[in-house]
């Protein structure tokens, strides 16, 4: 039997079959081939989820082959990409129609359908996660169907497919909302801890991107603001924190080193108090910590399983080295998090249930309800999937 991993390594699986989906005919092929043998689908991407989302042991299909721009409407200012494609493979294609993203995460080496299946986001506090520019979807159903659903047609899978978890069906490609093309600019810089805080808010307030890395084993804080420019671009890009160029240039960063990550969104008026929870529990508790904290913004969206989902969100990032056991950090994060009323990112590791996933998402029961009318043999779950289904 064929391995599956994820990015980390940390989420293996051993399915029956890893297929590489090269068209729309060929996912109806696939979807109706495992219906009729009763085998469970699961679609990866590039593998970046540090959640479970992807483990089986039927089909993991490889969507990696449906992969490009497949046209724009520059007056619209929006694209249908196919689902694989590689974030960073969208820049240019976009850039050239004069189009661009809104924003996006720091990293870009994610499937599109991916991220929009976790609700990927970056950093700003006027914009939101990639799932809420997601004006449209087709999607093959556990029927073979296939599809196309948008706010005006088929509404209840638009909402759905805006942020599936990959329990949908195949989604083959996207419709997104963009904007024109920009250039930003950014600005890097240390300071200690202490000396950021009283700050925060007007960082926050006063550029389009501000985010920051906490690192505790010496109480600084690495720090990054980002703002649109007219300045021309400056090659060969320089390193991060002083990049001049498009948006697809300087909104990712490389992030080679092997790790795992909890992170939680939380009401963004509880952002410096939840941080300084955790800041405490890692000073007092967990002393030797390497790794950084980061600490990020996000605009209120009404995408129905989002962490963003009706309220202006601080996102606060927790990691460890892939060496390391994790659970006792994390667990104790997670403690801190949940009492701040915090969302866990869909990507990345949570130890909640159904019961505390239904009281974290006020849509949880409409979102299963909808998913379950396409799909009621349950052929696009996984044991995790199903294990927080709520009860029928």
């Amino acid at each position: 039997m064929p391995l599956w991993s994820n990015w980390s390594g940390r989420q293996q699986a051993r399915p029956v079959a890893v297929p590489f989906l090269r068209s729309e005919a060929d996912a109806q092929a696939l979807v109706r081939d495992a219906a009729a043998n009763g085998t469970s689908i699961r679609v990866a991407g590039a593998g970046h989820s540090h959640a479970p989302l992807v483990i089986s042991d039927g089909i993991i299909a490889d969507a990696s082959g449906l992969a490009g721009v497949i046209g724009t409407d520059t007056a619209a200012r929006r694209a249908w990409v196919w689902a694989g494609t590689p974030i960073y493979a969208l820049g240019r294609p976009l850039h050239d129609a004069g189009l661009a993203l809104k924003n996006q995460g720091d990293i870009d080496r994610q499937a599109i359908a991916g991220a929009v299946a976790t609700g990927t986001h970056g950093s700003g506090p006027a914009l939101q996660n990639l799932s809420a520019a997601v004006t449209g979807a087709r999607v093959v159903l556990a029927s073979g169907e296939t599809v196309d659903c948008a706010a005006d047609a088929h509404s209840d899978l638009w909402q759905v497919a805006r942020l599936n978890l990959g329990a949908l069906g195949v989604v083959t490609r996207l419709q997104l909302q963009l904007r024109e093309a920009y250039k930003l600019v950014e600005r890097g810089w240390s300071e200690p801890y202490e000396a950021l805080l009283p700050k925060l808010a007007d960082l926050i307030a006063a550029n389009r991107h501000f985010e920051f890395f906490w690192y505790p084993y010496n109480d600084t804080a690495i720090a990054k603001a980002i703002q649109e420019t007219d300045a021309q671009p400056v090659y060969p890009l320089a390193e991060e924190g002083a990049r001049c160029a498009w948006n697809y240039e300087v909104l990712p960063n490389h992030r080679p080193h092997r790790h795992t990550e909890m992170e939680y969104s939380v009401p963004a008026g509880s952002g410096p108090e939840c941080l300084g929870a955790i800041r405490e529990l890692i000073r007092r508790d967990f002393p030797e910590l390497q790794w950084p904290v980061e600490y990020r913004t996000v605009a209120a969206d009404d995408v129905w399983l989002s962490m963003a989902y009706g309220r202006p969100t601080v996102t606060v990032s927790v990691h460890q080295d892939i060496s390391v056991d994790e659970e006792p950090y994390f667990r104790a994060c997670e403690e801190i998090f949940l009492s701040f009323e915090g969302r866990p990112h869909w990507g990345k590791v949570n130890y909640l249930d159904g019961a505390q996933l239904a009281v974290c998402h006020p849509r949880w029961r409409d979102w299963w309800a909808a998913r379950d009318q396409v799909d009621p043999d349950q052929l696009f779950l996984n044991e995790y999937l199903r294990g927080v289904r709520p009860p029928r």
